[in-house]
């Protein structure tokens, strides 16, 4: 049952932003103060569609974290992209269901529609959809004969949604851009990445394998106009140079990659991304991270990425504007003294609030992260951050729904 109360992001957060006379501008800013924390919700990690179908099925039966699979509903968890809505909603893509195409055949792909109550701490789950082929758009053979798409068919990681209100939602297993009308119907075949083969890629015959597997798209920017998408892979494609991933230019209108392509470096190799989102026609903020989490969790990071390339060095430029193992919390929000840190293993949201406010979400991994307290499953952790200054963010991003 939904809460009646609403607090709405923008009164929550509102700040004023001030551009000092003679100071650089946010592209030209080599470094940032520490982020502060100004808001926390959770939701729990037990959190469950109403009525919905069982899943879990081929995880076995033996206690993960606590939790013992397989589950009488489906869990909503695994948040890898997420959405701002007028209202003070959000909508959260869930992924691919338990990590591999193999157990997650029985988890229903959806976009769920979320609340955070910041006054209270708490999130309210107000709606969702499921994602489905009904029009018969994917050419290989889908899990269900009812054509409702499961995480055993793609590993959706990233989304965003254009003026008419449509999503674009990017895809680990082809990889592919998967088209669906507002009630999560597909419009269109799926449309592959020219040249880049995953291993589940169900289309590629004896073509191998060129990317390593769920190292799709990961993250998905749209352009200030909305009229291009920005898929960025996760993983390196063979024959690249270790830790490069690349980022492709989609043109939304003609329907096609247009043949643009950027290159962003991870700090190491053994990093990822998890997620990517617009500031401007030549901007983008990009969650990187590592595989750690709890103590071993040390590099969660949201750089500001110019495509620009101002040191001529083939790849975006990287600019570090929140680390987000060393929030400041002096007022205390999260709980947890005068420092927080976001210690989970995979962090796949970011979403501009305003000019200086970021909101960022975990992706939990239900039941197999956690990175919060050892032996209990992560929550969705939702926060809100204040960066030490102004990103100079274009307009039509900060108007965005």
């Amino acid at each position: 049952m939904a809460r009646s109360k609403r607090v709405g992001l923008g009164a929550a957060v509102a700040a004023l932003t001030l551009t000092l006379p003679g100071a650089a501008s946010a592209a030209e800013r080599s470094t940032w103060d520490r982020a502060e924390l100004l808001k926390f919700a959770a939701l729990p990690a037990t959190t469950f569609v109403p009525g919905s179908e069982p899943s879990g099925s081929a995880l076995g039966a033996a206690p993960v974290n606590g939790i013992t699979p397989p589950f009488a509903d489906q869990p909503i968890q695994g948040f890898s992209g997420i959405l701002r809505n007028p209202d003070g909603t959000f909508d959260v893509l869930s992924d691919n269901g338990f990590g591999n195409r193999a157990n997650s055949a029985d988890f229903l792909l959806r976009v769920q529609r979320v609340a955070p109550d910041f006054a209270i701490g708490a999130v309210d789950v107000v709606g969702g959809i499921n994602l489905t082929d009904p029009y018969g758009k994917v050419p290989f053979p889908l899990t269900r004969a009812d054509r409702v798409l499961t995480g055993a068919d793609f590993d959706v990681e990233s989304i965003t949604r254009t003026a008419d209100g449509t999503y674009w939602i990017g895809d680990e297993f082809g990889p592919y851009l998967l088209h669906f009308d507002r009630a999560g119907r597909l419009l269109q075949a799926p449309v592959p990445l020219p040249g880049v083969f995953a291993p589940e890629n169900p289309t590629r015959g004896t073509t191998p394998a060129n990317l390593a597997g769920s190292k799709g798209f990961e993250g998905m920017a749209q352009s200030p106009d909305g009229g291009t998408l920005y898929p960025l892979l996760e993983g390196t494609v063979v024959g690249d140079p270790a830790g490069t991933l690349r980022l492709n230019e989609f043109d939304v209108e003609t329907n096609a990659y247009t043949g643009r392509r950027w290159t962003y470096a991870l700090d190491a190799p053994g990093h990822a991304i998890g997620d990517a989102i617009m500031v401007d026609r030549d901007r983008f903020l990009i969650i990187e991270r590592d595989n750690g989490q709890g103590p071993t969790a040390k590099v969660k990071r949201i750089y500001l990425a110019d495509k620009r390339d101002r040191d001529r060095d083939g790849r975006l430029d990287k600019t570090l504007v929140a680390d987000l193992m060393n929030i400041a919390d002096p007022r205390h929000v999260g709980g947890f003294g005068g420092t927080f840190t976001f210690p989970f293993q995979t962090i796949e949201d970011v979403v501009i609030l305003d000019d200086r406010t970021l909101a960022v979400v975990n992706d939990n991994n239900f039941p197999f992260s956690a990175g919060r307290t050892a032996g209990q499953p992560d929550n969705n952790e939702f926060i809100v951050i204040r960066l030490d200054r102004g990103l100079d963010a274009d307009k039509r991003i900060l108007r965005r729904y």
